[in-house]
């Protein structure tokens, strides 16, 4: 009959939540790149053209053109979303302002998911199936729903963290034993 080896098992626990902990971290710097890249873009006249649509045809956000105009709000979403990127990437040394920033990333793709609903053109025409979606804008956004969830990932992981640090941080000195000295 074969047995576990008692050594192995912590080994085994260290290596799941190292590989959970390299897992979490990838997930939270894609994100990185992704708000900072895309937020750079947003400066450029191709991307407030590209995303005109989107914002226009929104009733959460579509007043912003009206009060920045195309360019104006672009370049609003670009600082949101560099400030989402950098936030997110001081989760080593800041849980408290990674979660800030895994917030904002949240609001961020549920707001855009919600595009889904006001952008036309998002369902593919003439296929006969409510679920076919086009390739732009619909699939573009479909995408988003994994955005979201990894948004919320690291805005709960940073969140634990920081519940973490600040228990270690409140726990009380262990008592010392003085040893007598004769």
């Amino acid at each position: 009959m074969a047995t576990v080896n008692d050594d192995a098992v912590p080994m085994r626990r260290d290596q799941y939540r190292m590989t959970a902990n390299s897992g979490a971290l990838l997930v939270n710097y894609a994100l990185v790149l992704i708000f900072v890249w895309f937020g750079i873009l947003k400066f450029t006249q191709y991307e407030a053209a590209g995303i005109a649509p989107l914002v226009m045809n929104s009733p959460v956000v579509g007043w912003w053109h009206a009060l920045f105009g195309i360019a104006g709000t672009s370049r609003m979403l670009g600082v949101y979303e560099i400030l989402t990127g950098v936030l997110i990437a001081l989760r080593p040394i800041q849980p408290r302002l990674a979660a800030i920033g895994g917030a904002m990333a949240v609001i961020a793709f549920l707001i855009t998911l919600t595009f889904m609903l006001t952008t036309p053109g998002v369902a593919q025409p003439g296929v006969g199936n409510p679920l076919a979606l086009s390739p732009f804008p619909g699939q573009f956004l479909l995408k988003d729903v994994v955005l979201l969830a990894a948004s919320a990932a690291v805005l709960l992981g940073a969140r634990a963290e920081q519940r973490g640090r600040q228990s270690v941080a409140r726990r009380p000195a262990p008592a010392v034993a003085l040893a007598r000295i004769e």
